[in-house]
């Protein structure tokens, strides 16, 4: 059956969420006013309502359409790729932790992520939606392995989701529990030891 009523306006959706961003980045979530984004945005509030029917899941909008900006390139050298995304990663984390005015004074600050972990625990319906955010991203590392796999830059055997699992589980426990920095150094040291027992024997040195 075709949908009733007017097509989506998609140029609203994206003033929508630029402005739900820079919202999102200056208030942090507790700060986070969804009447002060439709106002940005010069949309009426039952505009934004019938499309985010409340903040968490306007803020996993956000944070998926910021996701969409970071590329996911495949150079051939699965090890520089995969340290090229690690930082990408590691930039948004520190980027969304610094939301509403946190930084280095207070490394240990709530980020959004976190807060984000927490809606989708409350809000099954949430919960779904921030899966299906990292699941559609992750799906294009996830290829970039494989064919490394494929090409012999990797044992036959390697497991893509084990293999990302084990770098993406350590910037986010690194960043959002331990509050330890994740620099070019830490994040080279991780990719290497994550490809230890991924690499041929040749390339095993």
């Amino acid at each position: 059956m075709a949908e009733r009523g007017r097509p989506r306006d998609t140029a609203a959706d994206e003033r929508i969420l630029r402005a739900a961003q820079a919202q999102l980045m200056e208030h942090g979530y507790a700060g986070f006013a969804v009447d002060k984004v439709a106002e940005q945005a010069g949309v009426a509030k039952t505009t934004l309502y019938r499309r985010w029917p409340t903040k968490d899941h306007l803020a996993v909008a956000v944070v998926a359409h910021m996701q969409d900006d970071v590329p996911v390139t495949d150079t051939g050298d699965v090890r520089a790729d995969l340290v090229a995304y690690a930082g990408r990663i590691a930039d948004g984390l520190h980027h969304m932790r610094r939301a509403g005015g946190h930084g280095a004074a207070d490394e240990h600050s709530v980020c959004v992520v976190a807060e984000l972990i927490a809606a989708a625990a409350r809000h099954p319906d949430i919960g779904v939606r921030v899966r299906a955010v990292f699941a559609r991203r992750n799906t294009l590392v996830l290829d970039l392995i494989d064919r490394a796999r494929l090409r012999g830059a990797l044992r036959p055997a390697t497991d893509p989701v084990v293999l990302f699992d084990q770098l993406a589980g350590a910037l986010y426990y690194r960043l959002l529990i331990t509050g330890l920095p994740v620099d070019g150094p830490y994040i080279e040291r991780l990719v290497d030891s994550a490809l230890h027992g991924a690499l041929p024997p040749q390339e095993n040195r």
